[in-house]
């Protein structure tokens, strides 16, 4: 039976190659988080007895003392800010984000001010935070850490992501040692992370991440962190946080999610993705002005993708008209293209259905050889590119 609603809605059935990317959905939900939602959404529960079964949850696959669920990993970055600079002051968290005297400071390094579809400051800034950059773009060092510090600084923020600038960056255990001597609580970005517990053994206080990436649940945020950290953030629900709250679908949802989690076979994942990945390395060998690489994670998470490389005088085409002339169509293929703009964007086959690998392979070929055949170079300026994006942002609803 095909349960696809897509076609049933008008909406195109993309194929997605990009990653575990909010723009397209995030991630295919496991099927015991999708039994979760189904069971509890007729149901009615206590909220407070659910999140605390969901922090225990947390707690258990993370080494946290606690956890928390948001309503989205954005909403986490913006309560974990908050509860830093009200702590358990309930008059406090009902004036943010008016923190009238409070110390409201947040540092974070300016290499790691990227954008993850809005600014990170933006988060910050929701919830009365004043950001304050750390060193520059390319390099940021403890001494210029260590002088941020005043006496209005609350919290310092570390971003985990291969959007951050990879090289002249303060290391967590660093960064977490130097705020840590000052009173200062770290907080880490690690949405699209793996790794459920090294970053809180590397210092940080509170570890955010993503529900509806790798883990495969609902839209939803993660919080695991210390004890009292977790309650001040929970608390926020009582201020900003109402109207970032999750629904009893979304905290049971996570709380298979991780279960599931613990027993997946990761091993044969792995061994699914790399097969996807070798057949279309194997396609696009001997493609004239295409070279596929198989590259890992930049973050260190067990997985590699594809890197096309694609020189536009043998392909007759550039590798960002490759990547859109890939989503068009009856069969669109969504690849990673933030950096296409080097000659090369990425397939990631962390969210294929069965299948649909070989579909991907099929439309590569496709495209690569309808390029073969132009009278001249397919090239869209980037600027244009660029220009025609924002456009079409702006052109919405239509």
């Amino acid at each position: 039976m095909n349960n696809d609603i897509r076609a049933e809605l008008g909406l195109r059935p993309v194929i997605n190659v990009s990653g575990t990317m909010t723009s397209l959905g995030a991630s295919i939900v496991g099927p015991e988080a999708v039994s979760a939602v189904n069971r509890i959404l007729t149901q009615f529960v206590e909220m407070g007895d659910l999140h605390r079964l969901a922090s225990r949850t947390i707690a258990e696959l993370t080494g946290a003392e606690a956890g928390f669920v948001t309503a989205s990993f954005s909403a986490a970055i913006s309560l974990a800010v908050a509860a830093a600079i009200t702590g358990e002051d309930l008059l406090a968290i009902e004036q943010l984000p008016d923190t009238g005297g409070r110390r409201n400071e947040v540092l974070i390094q300016t290499g790691h001010m990227v954008s993850y579809g809005a600014p990170v400051e933006q988060a910050i800034r929701l919830a009365g935070g004043a950001v304050v950059p750390v060193g520059q773009a390319t390099s940021a060092h403890a001494y210029q850490l260590a002088g941020a510090i005043s006496e209005r600084t609350v919290a310092a923020v570390f971003v985990v992501s291969h959007h951050v600038v990879d090289y002249g960056q303060i290391p967590l255990k660093t960064f977490a040692e130097i705020c840590h001597r000052r009173g200062v609580k770290v907080i880490v970005d690690a949405a699209s992370e793996y790794d459920l517990k090294r970053f809180l053994a590397d210092g940080a206080d509170v570890v955010l991440y993503s529900g509806h990436k790798f883990l495969g649940g609902p839209t939803s945020g993660i919080c695991a962190g210390e004890k009292s950290f977790i309650r001040n953030i929970y608390l926020q629900n009582r201020g900003i946080g109402r109207g970032m709250k999750v629904g009893k679908e979304g905290i049971a949802g996570v709380i298979a999610a991780l279960e599931a989690w613990k027993v997946r076979d990761h091993d044969g994942i792995r061994a699914r993705e790399r097969a996807a990945l070798e057949l279309w390395r194997n396609t696009l060998e001997g493609q004239k002005g295409i070279t596929p690489i198989i590259v890992p994670d930049p973050t260190e998470n067990p997985l590699d993708r594809l890197q096309v490389h694609v020189d536009p005088e043998q392909a007759r085409i550039t590798a960002w008209d490759l990547a859109s002339a890939l989503a068009r169509g009856d069969r669109p293929v969504i690849v990673r293209d933030h950096e296409a703009e080097h000659g090369y964007f990425y397939l990631d086959p962390c969210n294929l259905h069965p299948g649909e690998e070989s579909v991907v392979a099929a439309r590569l070929v496709e495209e690569v050889e309808r390029a073969s055949r132009a009278n001249q170079i397919i090239h869209t300026p980037l600027a244009e590119r660029w220009l025609a994006q924002e456009a079409a942002i702006l052109n919405w609803p239509d």
